[in-house]
């Protein structure tokens, strides 16, 4: 992997030198980066390359889906649509759990 490296950072000190990294966007801007300090480090690596392919973990899916219920319960307009929401709603927390 060393000479892998060594090439990497020719290429990069060759773009630099070269003016192709100027005017990027975000440039002097500290990066974005997700918050994964819940996530093992042994994980971490593998979690991204499955967020980045589109792919949520079961629990996020149900998470996503709860705060969706939790949003129709609040513009639902009749009791009958209320109480079904509330159940739902109850079922995917279960679920959760």
């Amino acid at each position: 992997m060393l000479l892998l490296e060594k090439l990497a950072e020719a290429k990069l000190k060759q773009a630099l030198d070269s003016g192709e990294l100027d005017n990027l966007p975000g440039q002097g801007k500290p990066m974005v980066l997700d918050d994964d300090s819940a996530i093992p480090p042994e994980l971490r690596a593998a979690y991204r390359v499955l967020k980045n392919s589109g792919y949520l973990p079961a629990e996020l899916v149900l998470r996503k889906e709860i705060k969706q219920v939790e949003e129709l319960l609040l513009i639902a307009d009749t009791h009958d649509q209320k109480k079904k929401l509330v159940l739902k709603l109850s079922l995917l927390k279960a679920k959760l759990k």
